[in-house]
Parts: C-alpha cells; sequence; structure tokens
C-alpha cells in the first residue's frame, strides 16, 4: 500500500523546518538563452538549467510541483513557461495555482491541491500583490504548516524569492536608496525569518538599498541573489548557492555606528562596519540568524 501522507496540521513546533527552500535571483535559464553577440563575454562556467533541473531533483515522485503565477501580471503565460521547461527536463507533472483573489487563497479545493504537492514555484511579478493576496489566508498558513513538517520544497523567482522573506523589500527604484525613506519594506510569506532578500542584486546595483535596510535594524541578514542564480535553503539556515552568478551576504550585526535614526528623510545615511561576503556557485554559509520554532 502507498504511504499516506501525513498530516501538517496541530503539530508540536520543532527547531527547524523539515522542508526546503529555493530562492532564486531572477532570470534563471529556461534552456532558451540567446548566444551573447561577443562570445568573450560567454561565462565558461554556465550550466544551463541547473537551478530549475535541481528544483526537479529536489521534488522528486512526491508529488506533483504547483506553480503559483499570482505575482505576474501575465499569469498563464507565466505558468506556460515553467510548464514548457519542466516537460523538456522530463520533471514532475505541473499543476497551477492561479490566485487572484483572497477568496480563492481560501478555497478548500486550492487547499487540497497544495496538500498534494511535492513543491511549489512562485513566479516573478510583484511581490507586493503576492503577500497582499496571499498573507494571512488559509493558504498561507497550510504553505508553511508543510514547509514546517513536510519533505516540501518551495521556489521562488524574482519576486517570488524576494516574498519569502521577513522583512520583505516592495518598493524602491534601482538607483535608489541612498536617501532615508527611499526603500519601503512589510512582512513576507514569513518562511525565512531576520533575512532581506533582493534579486537582480548585481545587474540592477542594488547594493545600497539592502545597506538602507540593515541600518534601520543591523540585526537582520541581506541576502541578494544575481540573475541565474539561487540558494537551496535546509533547516532554516544552511545556504547552498547554484547558479552561473553569485550570492552577495551582508552582515551588519557588528557595525560601528549609522545615523539614520538621526537624520531626516531624504537625507543620505552613513553606515560604518558592514562585512561581506560574495559566494560562487558550489560554496555554503549558515545564516547567522537565531533559530526559530516553526509552528
Amino acid at each position: 500500500m502507498p504511504t499516506k501522507k501525513r498530516s501538517s496540521h496541530n503539530l508540536p513546533s520543532c527547531p527547524y523546518p523539515t522542508g526546503k527552500l529555493l530562492l532564486i535571483g531572477g532570470h534563471e535559464d529556461k534552456g532558451q538563452s540567446p548566444e551573447p553577440a561577443d562570445e568573450s563575454a560567454l561565462n565558461e562556467n554556465f550550466a544551463p538549467e541547473t537551478i530549475l533541473q535541481r528544483l526537479a531533483d529536489e521534488v522528486g515522485k512526491r508529488g506533483p510541483l504547483v506553480v503559483v503565477p499570482t505575482a505576474s501580471g501575465e499569469p498563464r503565460g507565466s505558468a506556460h513557461d515553467y510548464q514548457r521547461v519542466f516537460q523538456k527536463l522530463h520533471g514532475p507533472a505541473i499543476e497551477v495555482l492561479d490566485i487572484r483573489t483572497r477568496a480563492e487563497a481560501n478555497d478548500e479545493a486550492n487547499l487540497k491541491l497544495l496538500d498534494q504537492a511535492g513543491g511549489v514555484l512562485f513566479t516573478g511579478g510583484d511581490q507586493l500583490r503576492l503577500t497582499a493576496l496571499l498573507g494571512g489566508t488559509a493558504l498561507q498558513q497550510r504553505l508553511r504548516a508543510r514547509y514546517a513538517h513536510d519533505a516540501l520544497i518551495i521556489a521562488g523567482t524574482s519576486a517570488g524569492a524576494t516574498a519569502m522573506s521577513t522583512p520583505m523589500i516592495y518598493q524602491g527604484r534601482d538607483d535608489a536608496g541612498f536617501l532615508k525613506g527611499e526603500i519601503h519594506i512589510t512582512t513576507g510569506l514569513e518562511l525565512l525569518h531576520d533575512v532581506a532578500v533582493d534579486t537582480h542584486f548585481i545587474a540592477r546595483g542594488r547594493m545600497v538599498r539592502m545597506a538602507q535596510i540593515l541600518a534601520t535594524n543591523p540585526a537582520c541578514i541581506g541576502l541578494g541573489l544575481e540573475e541565474d542564480t539561487a540558494v537551496l535553503v535546509t533547516e532554516g539556515r544552511e545556504l547552498e548557492v547554484l547558479g552561473s552568478g553569485m550570492a552577495v551576504i551582508l552582515d551588519a550585526r557588528a557595525c560601528s555606528s549609522t545615523n539614520i535614526h538621526e537624520i531626516a528623510p531624504n537625507t543620505p545615511f552613513t553606515m560604518r562596519g558592514i562585512q561581506l561576503h560574495l559566494l560562487a556557485s558550489g560554496e555554503r554559509y549558515t545564516l547567522p540568524t537565531a533559530p526559530r520554532l516553526y509552528a
């Protein structure tokens, strides 16, 4: 007889989650990347489809990969892209959970599909749309419970990755951040705590806007992900870097000073003593954030 999937409801708290997170910096290779005009610009270490192949491997045969295109302005097209690529990879079956209202995020049929999932993938788009529609719903609660107690992998790319963390960056131009008040944060989906995640990190020059987030609370860790780059998070804090780019860690816990609490809005801020780590594919890093109980 097949093994019955255990229920994740009303289970006791555990010191770290059983599930995994795959945070992707956006523009992950889907097997259709054009050749660069300048051959000298080609990254010889580029491994086509590495990230999505790893996601397929992690899901395995535990159930379908449920694609949630809620953040996207074109959810059907976004979901179709992933259906095509996982078919090419001979990966898991794909189901689409096209949530467009909070009522749909509380619908029992949609929750049942989530219960059957071997993995979940949040597409890119607008992370504020994602949290506004899913935050506080039964779907978010079920997702957190399964992440805590089941061997479920939850992936997100671009906005889908940014929404995993608490705090969550949701507004701020790429060329902004050095003036107090230019960056806005809110609560994300609460899967990764005390870590601010930003994507397209190097391509869009987002280092300074991350630094402002850390200046407001240096207990947080900044995780910047370049395009076609990801981190696989196990036990809520062990990171493995994947893909062709770089993961950037900003650690301000030991910063010597900041003036962001003293200056007026729209004024440049000062922060001294930020620690920086640049991590390429294959590197590992343990987040120094305090462990939490996952209920």
